[in-house]
């Protein structure tokens, strides 16, 4: 069984690094924008194709829609999804609409005009700001072409509330407590814990809580 940790935007999967010197040495944290298409499901089929075997599937916030993608197209290679700081709803109107603004900056600004579009909603107030430079400089580093192919596939994700619901016992979502993009009052899930303390990227801000809680699912899910 492999652990296969997805990434949020604007970020990569070095945003993992802490859970990954944590678990398994088999664990993986690839880079959505390497992948082709730009689409949910043209991600999740990459991430299938690139991993042999029972997976177990951990998503922030856009990874989070790539995991629940990907358990609908062959739910019987996952053993489980964590979805962090992720929802399974689609985008709401006013959402898309601030997705077409994310692309226009984008277009005008590259990476840096994304991030600083972003980067209030990212993480806590009190977030540790070494912290709050490693992501930007992460951030900064991605491609503009895949920022603007991941905020189009964020924008025409599919509803994957059935998904979530039909995984029952083999999912768990974990919230920031103080995340404004997925308010763990607002988001409905079978099992789900909040942090406190946390923001939207709360891998990052609180990485040994989210970490023991993955642990303690993989526990029991092995």
């Amino acid at each position: 069984m492999t652990v296969v940790l997805l990434h949020g935007l604007p970020l990569d999967g070095r945003m993992w690094a802490p859970q990954l010197d944590a678990l398994d040495d088999g664990a993986l944290a690839p880079t959505l924008y390497d992948f082709p298409g730009e689409t949910m499901d043209a991600w999740a089929e990459a991430v299938l194709a690139a991993v042999a075997g029972e997976l177990v599937l951990v998503g922030a916030s856009m990874g989070g829609y790539c995991a629940l993608a990907a358990a609908r197209r062959a739910p019987e290679r996952v053993a489980g999804v964590v979805l962090v700081g992720s929802r399974a709803d689609p985008d709401p109107p006013e959402r898309r609409e601030g997705r077409e603004a994310q692309l226009r900056a984008i277009a005008d600004g590259g990476p840096a005009a994304l991030w600083e579009a972003m980067a209030p909603s990212l993480f806590s107030p009190g977030v540790d700001p070494t912290t709050l430079q490693q992501a930007r400089s992460i951030a900064l580093e991605q491609p503009t072409d895949g920022l603007a192919r991941a905020v189009r596939a964020i924008r025409d994700r599919p509803d994957t509330r059935d998904v979530l619901a039909g995984l029952g016992d083999r999912s768990l979502a974990i919230f920031g407590e103080l995340d404004p993009i997925a308010p763990p009052a607002e988001v409905e899930a079978p099992h789900k814990v909040v942090v406190a303390g946390g923001g939207h990227l709360v891998g990052m801000e609180r990485p040994d809580d989210v970490t023991q809680h993955l642990r303690q699912v993989l526990d029991r899910w092995s």
